[in-house]
């Protein structure tokens, strides 16, 4: 399949399946012309992909996942850590959503006078500083 059949067909544009080919997560077979071959595979690999970047994986966590000629056996244990940490943040949401639905029918006279209000102010200030720390831990 060219280049455009497999970026119709997995619903991602071009300029992602070279990006993803740059960063060896897919692999094309050659060339017909200018446009990239790639092997009725790549479909399943996209998938996997979209798979993990869904639950919240990055590309450099699914790679290795991937393996060259196929789709290793995946960590198991990175799967049921990743499932915990949707767990948290779906508790988290959930308290967010029903926060903001409470701050919407709240009677105080404004918002800051409302405590549940401020404590959700609380909560998205401590998971803004979380993520910063996050991303700083990925960088080094």
């Amino acid at each position: 399949m060219d280049i455009a059949e497999v970026a119709k067909r997995a619903g991602v544009p071009a300029s992602t399946l070279r990006f993803y080919e740059e960063k060896g997560l897919i692999r094309s077979i050659g060339r017909r012309g200018l446009r990239r071959q790639f092997s009725p595979g790549v479909l399943d690999r996209l998938a996997l992909i979209a798979l993990g970047r869904s639950a919240g994986f990055s590309l450099a966590q699914i790679r290795p996942m991937l393996g060259d000629s196929g789709p290793r056996e995946i960590d198991r244990q990175a799967l049921s850590d990743k499932a915990d940490e949707l767990d948290r943040r779906i508790r988290e949401l959930t308290a967010m959503r029903d926060g903001l639905r409470h701050a919407a029918v709240c009677s105080a006279p404004s918002h800051l006078e409302c405590s549940t209000f401020r404590r959700l102010m609380g909560v998205a200030v401590a998971d803004l500083s979380r993520r910063s720390r996050r991303r700083g831990d990925q960088r080094t």
